[in-house]
């Protein structure tokens, strides 16, 4: 029986129109700067800020016609124009890694190598990024440097606190954080942004449910794709519950569509983006997520598979491929 398509569900609606970069708004006017940050980050362009914050009137269908599911599916969240130009701005401008990390298997110790560029930003709810002028810290280092404080001391966390430093939010991506929440209008907050790389159909992510416990009963996901279209096939977890079907649901996610993963639905699916041949899987995509960890576990997972200990690579618009960072061991991925 033929994979069952989400499509049928959704009705196409026309998308607000996206404004057209201007030439002389190319070029961002600042950028996002944090002693975690492998390099400073760059601000959007004007016109790209103004595009994103005008996207809380985005319509969604709701999806809810199989047990224990609860989707909102934008289609799309943002107009082809914006989607393209922010694809290629954040491809760009921030750090990705390729992270490795070990994990037995029946007794055995096995290397995972990634199978796609990542990376990472955000801190869980017990602590929050204040600016270093609402510390003791401003002496030390400036009133304008984030620093993260005790939600509950306002006082800053010691150095022991995360495996990892935690990173902030760059403005680029918080801007979109607060435009996702705007749209999705149910009074869902995020606190992390997770963005991966698929250089190729090459790169994926099996089958897997974000239902840590440190993301809280019923987490909000909201998953935004830019780029290259890929699958998106989700199914249910093992069970006996009436009425679920044993055949995967398949979303094409097209560049600026976002499936919102709410509810019982982390407890209850599984969901992933397979290898691909032919299509548009020679081109790149990028994945951006927003969710909320409650508790540092959270923020020690996330860095710890997305960032790592790895080599920081950038996107070479030259060669159209990512680089590792200069000092480093070089490995390139087309496209």
């Amino acid at each position: 029986m033929a994979k069952r398509t989400l499509e049928s569900f959704y009705k196409t609606v026309t998308p607000p129109k996206s404004k057209k970069l201007k030439a002389d708004e190319e070029l961002p006017l600042s950028y996002s700067h944090h002693s975690s940050y492998p390099h400073p980050i760059a601000s959007l362009p004007p016109s790209l800020a103004s595009a994103l914050a005008s996207l809380s009137g985005a319509e969604s269908k709701r999806i809810a016609n199989q047990p224990h599911l609860d989707l909102l599916y934008f289609h799309p969240l943002i107009p082809a124009p914006t989607a393209r130009d922010l694809f290629q701005f954040l491809r760009r401008e921030l750090p990705f890694y390729r992270v490795q990390y070990s994990i037995k298997r029946g007794g055995q110790t096995t290397q995972i190598n990634t199978p796609r560029f990542t990376t990472v930003f955000g801190i869980d709810a017990t602590a929050a990024f204040v600016p270093a002028s609402a510390t003791e810290s401003e002496s030390k280092l400036g009133p304008d440097v984030l620093v993260p404080v005790d939600v509950k001391t306002r006082r800053p966390i010691p150095d022991n606190k995360y495996q990892y430093t935690p990173r902030p939010i760059p403005k680029c991506l918080d801007q979109l954080r607060q435009a996702v929440e705007a749209a999705v209008g149910d009074g869902s907050s995020y606190n992390f942004c997770l963005v991966n790389y698929y250089a190729t159909g090459d790169d994926s992510i099996s089958y897997h449910s974000d239902d840590e416990r440190f993301l809280g009963p019923n987490p909000s996901i909201a998953s935004i794709s830019l780029g290259a279209q890929r699958d998106f096939l989700m199914r249910h977890k093992p069970s006996q519950a009436p009425g679920v079907s044993n055949q995967p649901l398949k979303f094409s996610l097209a560049s600026g569509d976002m499936v919102v993963m709410r509810g019982e639905t982390q407890s209850n699916w599984l969901h992933s983006i397979p290898k691909r041949k032919g299509g548009e899987s020679q081109k790149g995509r990028i994945n951006i997520t927003f969710r909320k960890a409650v508790v540092p576990g959270g923020t020690n997972n996330y860095y710890n598979y997305n960032v790592g200990n790895g080599t920081v690579y950038r996107w070479d618009e030259q060669e159209g491929k990512m680089r590792a960072q200069s000092g480093t061991k070089t490995e390139e991925v087309g496209s």
